[in-house]
């Protein structure tokens, strides 16, 4: 009988492919490189394939490596749950949250303040940025979880949310009149935007980006103002706003996929308790309509 993968081992692995990088991963392992180069050393020996290629200072998974970083993450999860069975002590401690500020305004009030009143010694360190900055900050290890826009990078995403995308405008207003329509959306690098323009472009309509930022507040301003019309996911309308009809020949846009992202080492214990109540809540967060948000004639 073979014996079993050392845990110790793909805890190193995984940090690894996560960072990209030898010495972070032995700084977020608390080993020095040499005793984690060691590891990775002996993993593929164990194993006989390579998992990892070197090219500079770049670290990359190989196929061999990317078959093995689902399934060592699904061995540390199990480990983490077998250990939390057997636990007795209370949770605490503190989590790096990051979360993108289009659900910050509605859903992040109500789904922490209730977790805090549940798990009161766990200490939730939240940030709000768009999902592009936030896949950054978990590579760089600056958080422990993420909620995120798939699509933006679907690799190893937990998806646990979909929602119905919404052309907006003010209500009252008359930006969706213009020609070429004036649209307000994110940068360059957002899915949302990328998937928007498609349509746009299938259909044959003309636009101009005429509003441009990163920030979830700043773009229902922008609509609100009756500057540009917008597209948001449900989640994120805001009285004022009118939700755009069919009829008024804007194309419909895909759903909004919202997913989490764990750092190799967030299972079990705090994580879990926070990421099953994001799940839970998010899940079946009842979300009525603003009953501002009117079709637009």
């Amino acid at each position: 009988m073979s014996a079993p993968l050392d845990l110790d081992q793909l805890q190193s692995f995984c940090a690894i492919a996560d960072c990209g990088s030898f010495t972070e991963a032995a700084r977020r392992v608390n080993k020095t490189q040499s005793a984690v180069s060691m590891q990775i050393k002996r993993l593929e020996e164990r194993l006989g394939q390579s998992l990892l290629a070197r090219d500079g200072r770049t670290v990359t998974l190989t196929l061999h490596g990317e078959a093995l970083y689902s399934r060592a993450r699904k061995m540390l999860r199990t480990n983490a749950e077998i250990l939390d069975h057997f636990s007795e002590g209370d949770l605490a401690g503190s989590i790096r949250f990051g979360v993108p500020d289009d659900y910050a305004v509605r859903l992040l009030p109500v789904i922490l303040s209730s977790f805090q009143r549940t798990h009161p010694k766990i200490a939730v360190d939240v940030s709000c940025m768009a999902s592009e900055h936030l896949l950054e900050g978990m590579r760089a290890g600056r958080y422990d979880l993420i909620c995120f826009t798939q699509g933006t990078e679907q690799n190893y995403g937990e998806l646990f949310r979909t929602e119905k995308m919404f052309w907006v405008a003010s209500h009252g207003g008359r930006a969706l009149a213009s020609e070429p329509i004036a649209i307000a959306s994110g940068p360059h690098y957002c899915i949302w935007r990328k998937d928007a323009m498609a349509a746009l472009d299938r259909v044959g309509k003309e636009y101009r980006i005429a509003y441009t930022s990163s920030n979830a507040t700043a773009i229902s301003s922008a609509v609100l103002s009756d500057l540009a019309v917008g597209f948001l996911p449900e989640s994120a309308l805001q009285p004022g706003m009118r939700v755009v009809s069919d009829e008024a020949g804007l194309p419909r846009l895909d759903d909004a996929q919202i997913a989490l992202k764990r750092a190799s080492h967030a299972y079990g214990g705090i994580y879990d308790a926070l990421a099953n109540h994001i799940v839970q809540s998010m899940g079946n967060l009842d979300l009525p309509r603003q009953p501002e948000a009117e079709a637009a004639e």
